[in-house]
């Protein structure tokens, strides 16, 4: 199908069972919620998402499951998060077959490669497939950074058509809009830049919270792109202890708690990562809480 790569696109995360298998009621229900509250994608298999536990045969169990409920009214994206380039070939190809509607694409996983590594890994990933790709820059969790002059060199591929843009540094998407102009889309992949990059002109934004507060998450957004910054300033204050959880080295747990907690999804979580307890259980509960008893009312 064809889509832009604008508004909120949720990373979503991967429902599982108390004994560790995919769950699927509770993942259905997860896209129904995003639905409803107006998200315009859905990215399958990422950090999020656990991707790195998961099998192939349960990532095409959530392709298939999640192409079938959206029926094409909005597009399903699959993250490729690979180590060797064959192995991010063979996911694209399954992608394909699989019927996903386009990419967000990782460097190599567990190698740093140097510039001149990366582009090629991105090209030639990229050349592989037809469908949109959306390059993903992380360098503080993937150590690697994509470079205004390496992005030069990757806008020759014609499917290369967005970043998610998770350096951290929100003059990132100005120097990008300088250089490229429309070029790329931009979507801001980090929960507590996401405002301030919204308002510097990116075009989407990447969420995580959005998995336990998706309404609060795409009001922002319409509304910053309505110019009514002060509404949205005001969401997202009360938003923003939530929007930490997700630059935490558990976000997938604590996000995780929170979306049980609002039930759009479960706690369990698959091993080596383990469900919280003690202490961070109800320090990350308490502010979770306190959240969703002061949750703002919002106007459609």
């Amino acid at each position: 199908m064809q889509f832009e790569w604008e508004g909120v696109f949720p990373a979503m995360i991967t429902a599982f069972t108390k004994d560790d298998q995919l769950d699927l009621s509770t993942f259905e229900k997860s896209i129904q919620a995003q639905v409803d509250a107006g998200v315009q994608g859905i990215i399958l298999g990422g950090s999020l998402g656990e991707a790195s536990t998961l099998t192939t045969e349960e990532k095409k169990t959530l392709v298939s499951l999640s192409l079938e409920k959206l029926r094409g009214k909005i597009p399903v994206i699959l993250n490729i998060a690979e180590s060797a380039t064959k192995d991010a070939l063979a996911q694209v190809a399954l992608g394909e077959k699989w019927g996903v509607d386009g990419f967000m694409l990782l460097p190599p996983m567990r190698y740093k490669s140097d510039d001149r590594e990366t582009v090629a890994y991105f090209k030639t990933v990229a050349g592989a497939t037809s469908l949109p790709v959306m390059i993903y820059n992380n360098p503080v969790d993937y150590k690697i950074n994509v470079t205004l002059d390496m992005f030069a060199e990757l806008a020759t591929c014609p499917n290369i058509t967005a970043i998610k843009e998770s350096t951290r540094d929100v003059t990132n998407v100005t120097r990008l809009i300088n250089r490229f102009g429309n070029r790329f889309k931009i979507l801001c992949g980090v929960d507590t830049l996401a405002m301030e990059e919204l308002c510097l002109g990116a075009d989407g934004w990447v969420a995580g919270l959005v998995c336990a507060f998706p309404r609060e998450t795409v009001a922002i957004y319409n509304l910053v792109k309505n110019g009514k910054i002060k509404e949205a300033t005001a969401i997202y204050r009360w938003f923003m202890p939530l929007l930490e959880l997700d630059i935490h080295p558990k976000l997938v747990q604590y996000i995780k708690l929170a979306a049980s907690e609002t039930g759009t999804g479960s706690e369990w979580v698959r091993a080596p990562r383990l469900v919280l307890e003690g202490e961070e259980r109800a320090n990350i509960l308490a502010v979770i809480r306190e959240g969703i008893a002061n949750r703002p009312l919002l106007v459609e």
